[in-house]
């Protein structure tokens, strides 16, 4: 009777066991799916194949050898073939002058200023990730709409206001990512988040908090931002330290650029820390943000994106890039004038990979 009771205990037991391990099974087959599919969703993205980089420089000529094996999309500079990397996952993120969002707005210009602009760039066959700063204040071609929503006409215009048009959600992001894809020869971008300013606590708390040496003073915000203290970031210390800049002072724009850069790079070393210490720190992130931001990346696509990024390297040289150019006054506000040899080059550099001919 004892040894009956005995299997019996072990029979319930292996079921139990059994029981998990097809249960854990099941969550891995399903959490992969949602991967795959994500990975999928994200290749679909984009509207364009690959940047329309002149193909040859002026002064350039193809040798015999390279008419013969040249294939579309290859660019030739300073002597040197390239083709795009199209296996490179880019991603924009927007900053919006607004301390809340998420509501529709009438068109015309309510939708508010993309006053930081960054390009993400996962590289999968380096297995690293770069940032792209673009100065708010990029003299570029901005697509102007009326108040009923149709297109006028295109113009140069400081980069940050293209957000504004459109309904202040997804119309008005579809606009800046064409404008910034526009920017970069038609850079495919795979998707885009546009954050509003009341998130950045919420976010900068989410990952424990991000350590900075401050480099500017900004003590008129927070007593705490003396020049050159170290500060550990939290909540409203970090909204004003990468969200105001006096606009009084000429070029405030651009050392405000230079703490979100620095910013930037401590929060993702936070967030990677976090993240490797409890993987659910990113879709937590991400739903508690989701309210304070418009993105075209779903929860999916988040799926896949948040495991690779742990083994992405970011961090030291190469990992962040600013736009070269030169800040001048303009009849009303600043404007910054991109250096066009040196974007050309940052591209090659980044999203283009040395040909060898066979």
């Amino acid at each position: 009777m004892i040894r009956k009771k005995g299997k019996k205990k072990r029979r319930i037991v292996a079921a139990v066991l059994l029981g998990i391990v097809l249960y854990a099974a099941i969550m891995g087959i399903a959490f992969g799916m949602i991967r795959a599919a994500g990975k999928r969703s994200l290749r679909g993205n984009s509207e364009t194949a690959r940047p329309g980089m002149m193909p040859v420089k002026a002064g350039e000529e193809l040798t015999q050898e390279e008419e013969q094996q040249w294939q579309e999309g290859w660019v030739k500079y300073q002597g040197n073939l390239y083709a795009y990397n199209e296996d490179i996952l880019t991603f924009l993120f927007m900053g919006i002058d607004k301390d809340s969002g998420g509501e529709r707005v009438t068109e015309g210009t309510d939708g508010g200023n993309a006053d930081a602009l960054f390009l993400a760039v996962m590289n999968p066959k380096k297995k690293t990730v770069q940032i792209i700063g673009i100065n708010r204040n990029t003299m570029a071609d901005v697509d102007i709409y009326d108040e009923k929503g149709n297109y006028l006409m295109t113009s140069k215009a400081q980069i940050t206001v293209q957000h504004g048009f459109g309904n202040g959600l997804e119309e008005s992001c579809e606009y800046q990512k064409k404008a910034v894809s526009r920017l970069f020869y038609g850079l495919p971008v795979h998707g885009y988040a546009a954050i509003y300013m009341s998130a950045i606590p919420t976010i900068n708390d989410a990952v424990g908090g991000v350590d900075v040496k401050v480099i500017e003073d900004l003590t008129e915000k927070d007593k705490s931002l003396v020049k050159d203290a170290e500060v550990h970031l939290m909540g409203e210390t970090a909204f004003w330290y990468v969200k105001y800049r006096d606009a009084n002072i000429f070029g405030s724009a651009d050392m405000r650029l230079e703490r979100q850069k620095q910013y930037l790079n401590a929060f993702v070393a936070a967030a990677k820390n976090a993240s490797k210490k409890d993987i659910g720190v990113v879709l937590d992130l991400y739903r508690a943000v989701v309210p304070m931001m418009v993105t075209d990346i779903t929860l999916d696509e988040v799926a896949y994106l948040a495991p690779a990024a742990l083994d992405y390297q970011f961090g030291g040289e190469g990992s962040f890039y600013m736009l070269e150019g030169e800040t001048v006054m303009g009849e009303e506000f600043e404007e910054f004038y991109l250096d066009e040899d040196a974007l050309y080059e940052m591209i090659l550099e980044i999203f283009y990979e040395p040909v060898e001919l066979q």
